[in-house]
């Protein structure tokens, strides 16, 4: 079946966070795609809609099942049923979790440059950010292992939320680099969160590792948080899983998801979420493949003519992180004069950690990449004078 991402879908005026924005701008910031998601979803969802009757929902066994067998499939990662809890969402999921295996005045470890929300979650909850900053070499992420166990030993240090593949540049973490973390998590006792939503996003032929399958050691320790929102444009739906194989973790996290009323689902987040995982392969890899060509689009464009941006190697997610170090006072005011000056919005490195640098969302179609790209050089070509 032939899918055509290459349509433009007006979202103006429709109530979307992304394209609530001026008449001549062109958003390319926020996580969220500018396709159309799968067939058999937006199936699912006119289905349901035609009882006219949106009551409260249960989570039957076809949604544990979708799960599984998705991640079985996809990934290679056995998970059991009872490992699995429904949350409203991934964001939910980690407040929570902060709030509950955590204590105000505590350290929640980060490595940045990473998902701004992260910050949010722990600092509006009374807890210190503690950061383990990524070493970016041949334009390439790596942990920093020493500086890491000297912020885990830390007796405040409780928890770490680990990204991966990691937001903002989309770097997936091999099993060296996993197991690595884990053991010295197990050491210090410190929990690991891994936010793994962006997983299913990787290169055509490219896996990425789940965390908790790398070794009983991650298994024990962690809390995964998995959701179908970002891989099929479900934001909305608000519905995602946190998977928790250990029973005492996984007790005081359900009991944190009650507390909070993030545990159950709307009238759509149950059959979304299945139709994804049981039809939607087919257009997922044709998304994969049109998402890597837009990557290339871009690694093109900005080799022949923006040289002073470099792109940081990812092979996950349809987010972009370009390094503008290279142009005198890159950064915020960079961002909003190039937004103020040809309308394009990107995000600003600054709240994820790493002034300087950019973030650009490359799910929509060609054409509008390459507009965004010709607005980039324009705004830049300008703020350099």
């Amino acid at each position: 079946m032939q899918y055509n991402f290459d349509q433009i879908i007006d979202r103006r005026g429709s109530g979307s966070l992304k394209w609530n924005v001026g008449e001549k701008e062109l958003p390319m910031w926020v996580a969220d795609m500018d396709f159309q998601t799968a067939p058999a979803i937006i199936e699912a969802i006119q289905k349901k809609t035609e009882s006219g009757i949106f009551g409260y929902q249960i989570i039957p066994d076809e949604w544990y099942t979708a799960y599984m067998d998705w991640w079985r499939k996809r990934h290679g990662f056995e998970i059991r049923k009872e490992w699995l809890v429904f949350c409203t969402g991934v964001v939910p999921a980690i407040s929570s979790a902060v709030r509950k295996l955590t204590t105000p005045g505590e350290n929640v470890l980060v490595q940045t440059p990473v998902y701004n929300i992260f910050f949010h979650s722990i600092r509006n909850n009374g807890r210190n950010v503690l950061e383990n900053s990524l070493l970016l070499t041949d334009g390439e992420y790596r942990v920093d292992f020493e500086d890491l166990e000297e912020k885990l030993k830390n007796p405040q240090t409780s928890l770490m939320i680990l990204c991966n593949p990691q937001n903002p540049s989309g770097k997936i973490w091999d099993r060296e680099t996993l197991a690595g973390i884990g053991e010295l998590c197990e050491k210090y006792q410190v929990t690991v969160l891994s936010d793994e939503i962006h997983c299913d996003l990787t290169e055509p032929g490219t896996d990425y590792i789940p965390f908790a399958s790398v070794s009983d050691i991650c298994r024990d320790i962690s809390i995964t948080c998995m959701s179908p929102s970002k891989t099929f444009n479900l934001a909305g739906m608000q519905s995602a899983a946190v998977c928790i194989p250990n029973k005492t973790l996984r007790h005081k996290v359900w009991r944190a998801l009650n507390t909070d009323e993030v545990a159950e689902p709307n009238a759509f987040a149950v059959s979304s979420v299945v139709a994804a995982y049981q039809n939607g392969e087919e257009w997922l890899d044709a998304l994969r493949v049109y998402l890597s060509e837009n990557r290339r689009t871009v690694r093109e464009y900005l080799s022949e003519n923006l040289p002073e941006l470099s792109l940081v190697k990812g092979d996950a997610t349809y987010l972009l992180w370009l390094d503008a170090g290279k142009i005198k006072g890159s950064g915020k005011q960079m961002t909003q004069f190039i937004r103020r000056e040809t309308g394009l919005y990107l995000s600003d490195g600054e709240p994820f950690g790493a002034p300087g640098f950019l973030r650009m969302n490359i799910a929509c179609p060609r054409s509008v990449v390459l507009d965004g790209l010709e607005r980039l050089q324009t705004g830049i070509r300008a703020y350099e004078r």
